[in-house]
């Protein structure tokens, strides 16, 4: 296991208001977070002030996380892929471009975002929770969750997590956290969606009780 950060370049790139978004007359928190909640139109392709504001492929973007994968990872034509929480499927369809070959599949919760998925890899999502994986044990080399885990209830996290271990040869997560009361602050601004709240070392805690063993990184909101 190993900290491994493949996503700030990302999420460093959105520039963000705090506190506008906690303070929207439209929007306050507490009716953002519920239309988000549904993981639908609100959710996905809905007013910037709730969450993504046009969740849409652009060619490229995702590039960068997709050759660190290959490359830190050694996939290889063939290697089986698994993306836990994986929206329209960007990421997986992205790797399949950075190597021609891989045999990729992703699971989301959303049937919203299943039936907006990229055309070329959405037959190849399945609708279902991380906490229950409709996969053999270590059927894939690499299964990796991006920004999905935080948002759910103790008992379903911890179930994902050692879901991930069950399936899967390698892994790597990436959840949000914070080092200091500043970027706890920002997190509870920011976040409609997020569940868990917890230091590096609180997540630390779970993936020694639930015995992940993967790779995993973290997301500050500074």
């Amino acid at each position: 296991m190993a900290y491994l950060d493949l996503m700030s370049p990302l999420h460093k790139a959105t520039q963000r208001d705090y506190l506008a978004r906690v303070n929207d007359p439209d929007y306050p928190k507490a009716k953002a977070a519920e239309l988000a909640k549904q993981w639908g139109y609100d959710y996905w392709d809905g007013d910037r002030r709730i969450n993504y504001g046009g969740y849409k492929y652009i060619s490229g973007r995702w590039a960068p996380v997709a050759k660190l994968m290959v490359e830190y990872y050694g996939l290889k034509p063939g290697s089986k892929i698994l993306d836990v929480g994986c929206g329209k499927g960007f990421q997986i369809f992205e790797l399949t471009q950075v190597l021609p070959g891989l045999e990729v599949r992703g699971i989301d919760i959303s049937s919203y975002a299943i039936e907006h998925a990229h055309p070329n890899i959405k037959h190849l999502i399945d609708h279902g929770s991380a906490a229950r994986l409709p996969y053999v044990d270590k059927y894939f080399d690499l299964v990796f969750s991006i920004n999905t885990l935080h948002n759910l209830n103790n008992r379903d996290l911890e179930n994902a997590l050692r879901e991930m271990e069950r399936v899967a040869k390698m892994k790597y997560l990436c959840v949000e956290s914070y080092r200091n009361e500043l970027e706890k602050a920002n997190l509870l601004y920011w976040q409609v969606t997020c569940s868990q709240f917890n230091s590096p070392e609180d997540w630390e805690w779970w993936f020694e009780t639930t015995g992940y063993a993967g790779d995993y990184s973290y997301i500050y909101f500074e």
